[in-house]
């Protein structure tokens, strides 16, 4: 267990975050896991929870075997196997996995009502109460609600616990797996500051690369701007980026949290102008949009074709089926004929996307909630 700490940060946390106690539980390569514990047989060996590797299908997870290799979830499998000729791959069973995942949710709810479902595999919890009316610290929860699953289901997950969701989720990724990292509300300025900017949620790898030009790399760098410069400088992006380099977030733990769409795009580091290499890079959103709506119990009526032109023009393209899929090849055969009343073929493409939205559950249970 790990206690991030410093015997004087630069400056106070922004003070509506030092009542709250939040706890952000991820299980450890949960698809992974379940797939050991079920079979034994399988403990100690690189596993590959995905398509074959003959197949177009992505990795829905690895185990730290295989990760050690440079296996990734949402990668190819194609690409798993040749980073690791000896993983095992077995196919995904989600309706297991929602199962379980269910009964992941009934151990959060002896300590707090108070759940914010990501996917199967993760959460946030507010623990704020709790901590009150129990006279527990919050890393004796997460601790408790660790030892449960272990001992119950046989798995283990990670936690991070701290003053709001962007600090808990980013420390919980820190010391994984079986980890509890701890940030306290005094500490959060210092903690933030070491982390890569990738490391907050909502910067990804294209968003990276346009802050790294600017001298952008760590949280800290930013603490000299002011947020109406790294507004003047980054758009809208700016007054957000002020408040996550400096851990601040005041969102709420949303118990009814209520997805209106889910979706995977792409921004290309060279611009597509040719029709197969763009048909490659949809079929392989698709696939990863499969994989996403699948962890999270989810069936989608609309599909939405995204395209970003080189010259930055933005246009969507949606059509509406008649029952929800969660289907690679569904959604593939819509957005290919998204694609052709699209000027894709004759302007080159900077950004594909796809997503579903007018979303509907699996089933009517309420599952335990993704990067």
């Amino acid at each position: 267990m790990t206690e991030t700490k410093t015997e004087k940060d630069e400056a106070m946390p922004h003070p509506s975050l030092l009542e709250r106690k939040i706890i952000h539980f991820d299980m450890d390569a949960f698809y992974a896991s379940v797939e050991v514990r079920d079979n034994p047989s399988l403990a100690g060996k690189p596993l590959v929870v995905g398509g074959s590797p003959q197949s177009r299908g992505v990795v829905c997870t690895a185990s730290y075997e295989a990760r050690k290799f440079g296996v990734r979830s949402a990668m190819a499998c194609a690409t798993a196997y040749r980073l690791c000729p000896d993983a095992i791959f077995v196919p995904p069973n989600f309706d297991r996995y929602a199962a379980i995942s269910k009964e992941i949710r009934e151990i959060f709810g002896r300590y707090t009502a108070i759940i914010e479902p990501l996917s199967l595999d993760e959460a946030y919890l507010d623990v704020t109460l709790t901590t009150r009316e129990r006279g527990l610290y919050a890393t004796q929860i997460a601790k408790r609600i660790q030892d449960d699953i272990i001992s119950e289901l046989g798995l283990s997950g990670s936690a991070g616990v701290a003053p709001n969701k962007l600090v808990a989720k980013i420390a919980s990724d820190i010391n994984k797996p079986k980890g509890i990292t701890v940030v306290p509300p005094e500490h959060v300025l210092k903690f933030m500051g070491s982390l890569p900017l990738r490391k907050i949620h909502g910067i990804g790898p294209a968003t990276e690369k346009r802050l790294q030009k600017r001298n952008f790399h760590y949280c800290r760098d930013l603490w000299s701007w002011s947020e109406s410069a790294l507004e003047e400088e980054l758009g809208n992006m700016g007054p957000w980026l002020y408040k996550r380099v400096r851990g601040i977030d005041e969102r709420a733990v949303a118990v009814h949290r209520e997805r209106k769409s889910i979706g995977k795009e792409d921004t290309f580091a060279v611009d597509i102008l040719e029709l197969a290499a763009l048909d490659r890079e949809l079929v392989t959103l698709c696939e990863k949009l499969e994989v996403s709506l699948r962890k999270r119990s989810l069936l989608g009526k609309t599909i939405v074709l995204k395209v970003k032109y080189s010259d930055f023009t933005l246009l969507t393209r949606s059509q509406t089926i008649g029952s929800g899929t969660d289907s690679a090849s569904e959604i593939l055969e819509v957005a290919r004929g998204l694609m052709r009343v699209t000027e894709a073929g004759r302007k080159k493409v900077r950004l594909l996307g796809v997503s579903l939205s007018n979303l509907s559950s699996i089933t009517e249970s309420f599952t335990l909630g993704s990067p």
